[in-house]
């Protein structure tokens, strides 16, 4: 694996020098985009809308629109923006993990120590398995300033970026109905079959479907031939009585 960013995490007075490798990879299916007529890869190019012709990279910079006219910003000014936090990922405080509503999770990196951090890597690594928190902290990458926890998994330390509050929209448009409107009976039905369905979360027994759907049909194509693939219809429901809907859920879990 290749390093995303080189730098340090800020434990106190502690530096421990890490280097972050992405967690994740992407399940779905590599599909290109391709010309129907002759199955030509389709290039995506960088073009000025004025003259309409393709911009080499180096010659592209970045700039911001203030009163109808951009601001130029070159690595200098993102850089003084935030010169400190450039390469240090510096611990604010601890937290449960579990006060962290997954709406701010985005993504993950793998923190792997230096030669000369190690015993400081343990020492953090070992901390938080104990304590039972997670690290809030902040740092740049890619010259925007992120968010993240640190957390352990694996014996490995985790930072995972987090959204600030105000990336998440309120809701308030949405027109959500009254909780009120729900029964004793009703929600008492529910809390049941939330409790017979309730188990020890294992990620190992969820399994992307869909690709693998999608690849077995790819498969039978490239021989000429169809996939036949189980389709799932919604069941029509033959009365609207939610709590008659609920006591048939209940029943049709407990007969399986």
């Amino acid at each position: 694996m290749r390093s995303l960013w080189n730098g340090a995490i800020g434990f106190g007075l502690v530096n421990i020098p890490v280097k972050l490798f992405s967690a994740v990879q992407n399940s779905h299916l590599d599909l290109d985009m391709l010309d129907s007529k002759d199955h030509s890869r389709i290039k995506f190019q960088r073009i000025n809308e004025q003259t309409r012709k393709e911009v080499p990279f180096d010659k592209i910079v970045k700039g911001f629109l203030l009163n109808d006219r951009y601001v130029i910003l070159d690595d200098q000014d993102f850089e003084d923006a935030a010169p400190e936090k450039t390469k240090m990922i510096a611990l604010e405080n601890f937290v449960d993990i579990n006060e962290i509503n997954p709406v701010y999770y985005e993504t993950s990196y793998f923190a792997q120590p230096e030669k000369q951090g190690k015993k400081a890597y343990s020492l953090l690594l070992k901390a938080l398995v104990r304590s039972k928190k997670a690290g809030v902290a902040r740092f740049v990458l890619r010259n925007t300033e992120n968010l993240c926890v640190i957390h352990p998994l694996n014996d490995i330390l985790v930072i995972t970026k987090i959204r600030f509050a105000e990336e998440i929209r309120s809701g308030e448009e949405l027109k959500i109905p009254s909780t009120e409107t729900i029964t004793k009976k009703e929600l008492e039905v529910g809390l049941a079959l939330i409790e017979q369905y309730t188990s020890e979360f294992d990620i190992k027994g969820f399994k992307d479907e869909y690709s693998k759907e999608l690849l077995k049909i790819i498969k039978a194509k490239a021989k000429g031939k169809r996939a036949t693939v189980r389709k799932l219809k919604p069941v029509e429901q033959a009365t609207d009585d939610l709590y008659s809907q609920l006591l048939q859920s209940l029943e049709g879990k407990k007969g399986a």
